[in-house]
């Protein structure tokens, strides 16, 4: 099913029947100020192991990352983080940056595997930062592109529909999207940033 959401003033209605899709464990296409992700329920290991097999991965390898709409729910999915990368994180979201942090042990629980860190994202986009608002809890997610690679089709979200509507739940469509990753800056040690996509950091 594709949705048609405006930003500036998403139907409530739509926003209900997304909520639902995702607390049965659905998988749903969503935007971010970035690219197109594949979203579903962080507590569902039915959503895990269907993103997983849209991805081509094993659940067990797979480097999911977890959306939230503010800061306040991070202590429960990570480890204490000093001041200098809490000031990073204040600083630069919402925004287009996946923060890669020490996990506490809920993350191998969640994930079924023995990850040590976690990818953290809060999208600077009303649609995503709703969504995970009427939640309650973090989305898991992964962008909808192979191996980083960003192709044409994956910036238009009816071809988007037409390409993977029938392997997912719902695809919302909000739009053209940019076809630039998020900067991604591992902050386990000593900061440093591993890709460089959309986000510039500042120090």
């Amino acid at each position: 099913m594709l949705i048609k959401l405006y930003p500036e003033n998403p139907l409530p209605r739509h926003l209900k029947l997304i909520n639902e899709c995702l607390l049965d464990g659905g998988v749903i296409i969503y935007p971010t100020d970035t690219v197109y992700s594949f979203g579903g329920n962080s507590i569902s290991n039915k959503a895990l192991d269907k993103i997983a097999l849209l991805k081509g991965i094993k659940k067990e390898k797979a480097n999911f990352s977890l959306i939230f709409n503010d800061l306040t729910q991070l202590s429960n999915y990570t480890r204490p983080f000093d001041k200098t990368t809490f000031k990073l994180l204040k600083k630069h979201l919402p925004g287009a940056f996946t923060f890669i942090l020490e996990a506490n042990n809920q993350v191998p629980k969640l994930f079924q595997n023995k990850s040590k860190s976690i990818g953290i994202r809060i999208p600077n986009h009303p649609i995503s930062m709703e969504i995970v608002r009427l939640l309650g809890k973090p989305l898991v997610s992964a962008s909808i592109n192979a191996n980083d690679a960003i192709i044409d089709y994956e910036t238009d979200p009816e071809i988007i529909h037409d390409f993977w509507g029938e392997r997912v739940d719902l695809v919302i469509d909000a739009g053209y999207s940019g076809n630039i990753p998020s900067t991604v800056v591992n902050c386990v040690g000593e900061i440093e940033i591993i890709r460089q996509g959309k986000g510039i950091l500042e120090f």
